[in-house]
C-alpha cells in the first residue's frame, strides 16, 4: 500500500499565485523522485472550530487562508529515499524558491494508510 506526507499551512491570501508558483516550481521535483502525485488545495469550507481546528493548528490570521496538500508515494522506501534527495537538490534551495508562507507555522507528517475504499 502506498505511504502519504500529509501537510496543513497558512498561507496569506495575498500570495495564492506565489504559492503556485512556489508549487509549481517544487513539486515535479517530488514526481521525478519518485512520488505519484501531489496535491495541493486551497482552503474554501474550512469551519472555525469550538475547541480546536486548522486555523488554530497553524495559527492563522484573518488575512491568511488554510492550505492543505499530500504527497502519495508507492511506499515509505520510495518516499524516505526521494526526501532524502529532495533535501539536497538545488532546485529546492530557499533561495531560490521561497516559501510564501511561515513554514515553522507548518504541520506535516508521514502517514501509513491502513484502510482505503474506492469506487
Amino acid at each position: 500500500m502506498s505511504y502519504i506526507d500529509g501537510f496543513v499551512l497558512a498561507v496569506p491570501t495575498a500570495n495564492k499565485e506565489k504559492f503556485l508558483a512556489h508549487a509549481r516550481t517544487g513539486d515535479p521535483v517530488f514526481i521525478e523522485y519518485g512520488a505519484l502525485r501531489v496535491v495541493e488545495c486551497w482552503g474554501d469550507d474550512v469551519p472555525h472550530g469550538k475547541t480546536t481546528d486548522f486555523f488554530g493548528a497553524v495559527k492563522a490570521t484573518a488575512e491568511e487562508t488554510v492550505v492543505f496538500s499530500w504527497i502519495e508515494w508507492p511506499d515509505k522506501a520510495t518516499r524516505d529515499a526521494g526526501m532524502q534527495k529532495m533535501m539536497e537538490d538545488p532546485r529546492l534551495d530557499p533561495t531560490k524558491n521561497p516559501m510564501p508562507f511561515d513554514g515553522a507555522r507548518m504541520i506535516y507528517g508521514g502517514f501509513e494508510p491502513i484502510f482505503e475504499l474506492k469506487r
